[in-house]
């Protein structure tokens, strides 16, 4: 077995669109496809609260290509936190997306993750590809949100 590298991306972005707008876009599987780049974007089992609580599977795709998520935080509306199942060959995925209000109004929006990678070969790749997911899904997210591009209250 080789070694593994524990890895770190943190981004942080502004919304001109108030709390409340942001989670309901990033806190329901079925409104990624909206702000993401997906064409697929849903619930493969619901979690507490019904649906996209706790325990909730969600399945992102592009294509062919499908990546599988738990929940496994959900406090309303300011923290969504998911594990990796599936979709990428990294270990230990877990994400933390964060809300709060902002200083001059709005939402702060920070979106970090963790992995492990080997220490040698593609590491330094995935760490780049996530840095680049997390920066281009927290601008979509934010301008989707000040655009009142979201679907409405559930």
């Amino acid at each position: 077995m080789r070694a593994l590298s524990q890895r770190t991306v943190a981004v942080e972005r502004h919304s001109s669109a108030p709390v409340e707008a942001v989670w309901d876009l990033v806190s329901r599987a079925s409104t990624w496809s909206q702000w993401a780049p997906f064409r697929t974007a849903a619930l493969e089992s619901e979690g507490d609260p019904a649906p996209d609580g706790v325990g909730a599977v969600r399945r992102f795709g592009t294509g062919p290509r499908i990546s599988r998520e738990r929940v496994v935080a959900f406090e309303a509306p300011h923290h969504l936190g998911y594990e990796l199942l599936s979709g990428l060959p990294v270990r230990s995925y877990r994400s933390d997306i964060r809300l709060r209000p902002g200083a001059v109004g709005g939402t702060d929006i920070s979106w970090r993750s963790t992995f492990e990678t080997p220490r040698v070969g593609t590491g330094w790749f995935w760490h780049r590809f996530v840095t680049f997911t997390l920066r281009t899904f927290s601008a979509r997210l934010a301008r989707a949100a000040a655009s009142g591009s979201g679907p409405g209250p559930a």
